[in-house]
């Protein structure tokens, strides 16, 4: 097999498909982490690990997995094809214009991926609930579908406001700090296109996406798995976390550190495989290798 070109561009559909895979591996923190976020009182991690295994077996552990996959297929593919695409029109060496196209392809990729969001969240949370209050949603699917017929359509949107800042929120602490942290790296260090420099980049990515995302992903879990009523709006949600002391917009940090940094490497790194195996070249560099044959 012959050298990869590293000048290969992602596919559309590359960002969606990879952060689906990868958050099959994910899946099992990222639903302690809800249970973490939507607690009132104070409860040890390993009490909730085994309380969901009491409840549900091994298999409670990807409670909500159906619905997880549809968000990463329609959010992140957005997310993703959306900031790909717009580096056509800005220079790809100014950071600036970088975390502006990042937070335009998160604000319309993060309202694309609300009502999955709401169902994720919710599905997540079941477990933990007693039998009386469980949602008992099937699937995905039907979770939208009875969302939509129980609460109102509206209700698919609950917590649009923090949902869709997170994602602006990731697309630039991820996506955006990606591409920067890995030019520093080519240019200051002198790293060459492989695993090495996509794991190292997507490591960092991941701490810096977690770090700038976790207090709003608090404030959005709370709204979305809130019954209808409970909050009179997102400030009614701010002051309810600010009454639980300082630390509590970074509760599950821990958890999610650990559910995002590995996601955003396995993502990544899937990510710059299928550009390199299964990416296009630009139409530029198509008639620059013709003119140097």
């Amino acid at each position: 097999m012959g050298e990869l070109d590293s000048r290969r561009l992602p596919r559309w559909w590359s960002g969606g498909v990879c952060s689906a895979m990868a958050v099959t591996t994910t899946h099992p923190l990222d639903l302690v982490k809800v249970q973490l976020q939507t607690q009132s009182k104070r409860v040890p991690v390993s009490h909730l690990i085994a309380n969901i295994y009491r409840n549900a077996g091994i298999l409670g552990f990807y409670s909500g997995i159906s619905a997880s996959w549809f968000r990463q297929l329609t959010y992140t593919t957005a997310r993703f094809a959306l900031y790909e695409y717009g580096k056509n029109f800005v220079d790809a060496n100014n950071m600036s214009a970088k975390f502006q196209l990042a937070t335009f392809a998160g604000f319309f990729g993060g309202i694309l991926g609300v009502p999955g969001d709401v169902v994720t969240v919710r599905l997540q949370n079941d477990t933990k609930l007693p039998p009386a209050e469980r949602r008992g949603y099937k699937h995905v699917f039907d979770g939208l579908y009875r969302i939509a017929k129980e609460e109102g359509v509206k209700n698919l949107f609950r917590g649009t406001v923090p949902a869709v800042s997170r994602a602006v929120f990731l697309t630039i602490g991820t996506n955006a700090a990606y591409d920067q942290v890995k030019q520093v790296l080519q240019r200051e260090m002198g790293m060459k296109e492989g695993l090495p420099l996509h794991f190292l980049t997507s490591t960092v990515a991941g701490f810096i996406g977690t770090l700038m995302t976790q207090p709003i992903d608090v404030m959005k879990t709370t709204y979305m798995n809130a019954p209808p009523g409970e909050f009179s709006g997102l400030g009614a949600v701010i002051v309810h976390t600010m009454k639980q002391g300082p630390f509590a917009f970074y509760k599950g940090f821990i958890p999610a550190l650990l559910r995002i940094s590995p996601n955003t490497i396995i993502t990544f790194m899937l990510y710059e495989q299928a550009r390199l195996r299964f990416g296009y070249l630009p139409p530029d560099s198509s008639s620059s290798d013709k003119k140097s044959k």
